[in-house]
């Protein structure tokens, strides 16, 4: 904020203190010859702009979860639960009972849309147009999420960790469905005329829509 401030004197004697006209049968007494001086401010329009102190930024941890409870017209069924850090990967963590012992392609499909069972949950998730592969793949379906396998009781237990599934954003898996499959996933390298759309995995077994749930 500015002003300009001028300083004006008027002329006067040097010495402040005159003696007054004096009087035989009185002292002198002492008169202020002080003129003083004069201040002028000029007005101006002036433009105040507050400083508003920049508030820090903080960054604070958004845990995310997800579940999907798998069923089908078969005995097998099971719970698929995933979380995310921050914009970090999505750990799924899977159990699945009622299974044949061995490998069963385990894919994220395009939609969560169980009216017609399994089948109308649409083909693997895949926003980047790429053909199947293995989950370590550079050329894969974001849905792609490998194989899980049951031991001799039928039961597949796995942890996954993608990048590609995330729980928020563009590309999340909200509202997408899981679905394990009857046969081994050959991960697109089977050379079977199926491989690199489905990875020849065979029919879909039990299927979910992934929901959020409370952390």
């Amino acid at each position: 904020m500015a002003a300009h401030a001028i300083l004006t004197t008027t002329p006067s004697h040097h010495t402040l203190l005159s003696p007054l006209p004096t009087n035989p049968s009185k002292p002198p007494a002492l008169q202020s010859s002080f003129r003083g001086v004069s201040l002028k401010l000029h007005r101006q329009s002036l433009s105040i702009a507050a400083a508003v102190p920049k508030k820090p930024l903080y960054v604070f941890a958004a845990s995310k979860k997800a579940v999907a409870v798998l069923k089908g017209d078969s005995k097998v069924e099971g719970v698929v639960t995933l979380t995310q850090e921050d914009d970090g990967p999505t750990t799924v963590n899977v159990r699945v009972t009622g299974l044949t012992p061995g490998l069963h392609g385990f894919h994220l499909h395009e939609y969560g849309d169980t009216t017609n069972g399994c089948m109308s949950t649409g083909a693997h998730f895949n926003p980047n147009n790429m053909t199947h592969g293995a989950p370590e793949d550079k050329e894969r379906h974001a849905g792609d999420l490998g194989n899980i396998v049951a031991n001799a009781d039928g039961v597949a237990e796995a942890t996954i960790v993608d990048t590609q599934i995330p729980l928020s954003g563009p590309n999340a898996v909200i509202g997408r469905a899981l679905v394990v499959h009857e046969l081994e996933d050959d991960l697109g390298k089977g050379g079977h005329e199926l491989s690199l759309t489905t990875g020849n995995a065979g029919g879909r077994l039990a299927c979910g829509v992934v929901g959020l749930t409370p952390i």
